[in-house]
């Protein structure tokens, strides 16, 4: 199962309604609930599992010979007794982002402050991918009780917008490996490669979408082991890096569309600007209204002087 591709068509399938069965045998919409009542209770769930449960630091911290460099979680009881938790390690770190409702297609207008943790047990050695990059990885999801619902047993690649937003966030605080390793038993590996854990909740994930495995409104944990990327990763080769699509800079590439007025009165498909290769549906593709030099430098020519470049202005003459 893939659950983390595809995840720009969540909105077009959320669950707006679930259904249960009433005293009479008949049939009760339920709407979805509030963000701001999920989020209260996630961050419970989270706060609680991250105090009660370890990773094995101390492989890191002094690698057997044969360490694989795979984070493994454990309740801190019995034998575990005195391992630090999660939430006291250091390299611990929180993120916040703003969730608003229709993200998921949601009545309400809610804008609602998401905390995710993320985790770096090694650091790799290559460079960082943004949230808009193409990445190869190795990656396992499970819930706060241990149930996996995916894995890869090798490295994948992955477009990062295609995925879950708190997913590509941690990812993008990962630095990559170095170079493919082939082993003895034929099978390839990364060498130096960044090793992380994440913790996401329900607002970061699918939220009142279920997925096989994954019921309505669960917190979310993801190992993730970084291999490669591709530096400016162009998905639509329009001549723009897909980091740069991101036009309202809220770090956020999938909710960029200029031209969703001409797309929608055309009866076009909705495309954001990443995967758009006319950006602002005039005719003439974007790449014909931008600069690249022999060096790969670009420029964006204003023709009528209004503020907003050729590509994304459609009144430019």
């Amino acid at each position: 199962m893939q659950v983390l591709r595809g995840f720009i068509l969540v909105g077009l399938v959320a669950l707006l309604f679930s259904c249960s069965n009433d005293d009479n045998g008949g049939i009760t919409s339920v709407p979805p609930r509030l963000l701001s009542e999920v989020v209260e209770e996630d961050a419970a769930a989270l706060q609680e599992y991250l105090s009660t449960h370890f990773y094995n630091y101390e492989d890191f911290e002094n690698p057997p010979a044969d360490f694989d460099y795979r984070i493994v979680l454990d309740t801190i009881a019995d034998e575990n007794a005195d391992k630090t938790a999660l939430i006291d390690r250091p390299e611990l770190q929180s993120i916040t982002l703003s969730v608003d409702s229709e993200d998921f297609n949601l009545d309400g207008g809610e804008t609602v402050d998401h905390t995710m943790y993320f985790l770096t047990a090694r650091e790799g050695s290559g460079g960082s991918p943004t949230v808009a990059d193409s990445t190869f990885l190795r990656y396992d999801g499970s819930l706060l009780n241990g149930s996996l619902f995916d894995a890869t047993s090798t490295h994948v690649w992955q477009y990062l917008p295609f995925t879950l937003r708190g997913y590509r966030e941690g990812v993008s605080r990962l630095n990559t490996g170095d170079e493919v390793v082939v082993n003895p038993d034929g099978t390839t590996s990364i060498s130096n490669a960044g090793a992380g854990v994440m913790f996401l909740p329900s607002g970061l994930g699918y939220f009142n979408s279920a997925r096989e495995g994954i019921p309505p409104y669960s917190p979310l944990i993801f190992k993730i082991e970084v291999g490669l990327y591709i530096e400016d990763t162009d998905y639509d080769n329009d001549g723009v890096p897909s980091i740069l699509e991101d036009v309202d800079g809220d770090g956020d590439v999938t909710n960029d569309n200029t031209d969703e007025d001409q797309e929608r009165s055309s009866g076009l498909l909705f495309l954001a600007n990443h995967l758009d290769d006319d950006d602002d549906q005039d005719g003439t593709p974007t790449r014909e209204e931008i600069i690249i030099d022999a060096l790969g430098n670009l420029t964006f020519p204003d023709g009528d002087g209004d503020g907003i470049p050729d590509y994304l202005d459609r009144d430019n003459p």
